[in-house]
């Protein structure tokens, strides 16, 4: 059995958590709950990229993907910056690239 090293796993157990983190942590989850949030989070874990970028990269449609930007801005997911005509997007912090990795190599990991 491999032993946990985050943050988390050394606090409290959920039931002494607040419930407003509870909620909080469930909508971070809800907006990373789709495969083309997965995969744009996967992206950006290489560094910050422009919607064209993404576009190229996913092969899915500039609306969408705007669509999806627009939705993890929201969960505090990525940040936007404007530089010129083009913004450009990060990861808010590596935590939540941590969370999407972990979940894929689970995955990955149970085909096995």
């Amino acid at each position: 059995m491999q032993t946990l090293t985050h943050a988390a796993d050394r606090s409290a157990p959920a039931e002494s958590l607040p419930a407003d983190s509870l909620a909080a942590a469930g909508e971070l989850l809800r907006a990373l709950a789709a495969p083309v949030r997965i995969a744009i989070v996967m992206q950006l874990r290489a560094g910050e990229r422009c919607v064209h970028e993404l576009v190229d990269a996913l092969g899915v449609a500039q609306p969408l993907i705007s669509q999806h930007l627009r939705v993890l801005k929201a969960a505090r997911v990525m940040k936007g910056e404007r530089r010129g005509r083009e913004v450009l997007y990060r990861l808010a912090d590596d935590h939540l690239a941590h969370i999407v990795v972990d979940a894929v190599a689970h995955v990955q990991e149970e085909g096995r």
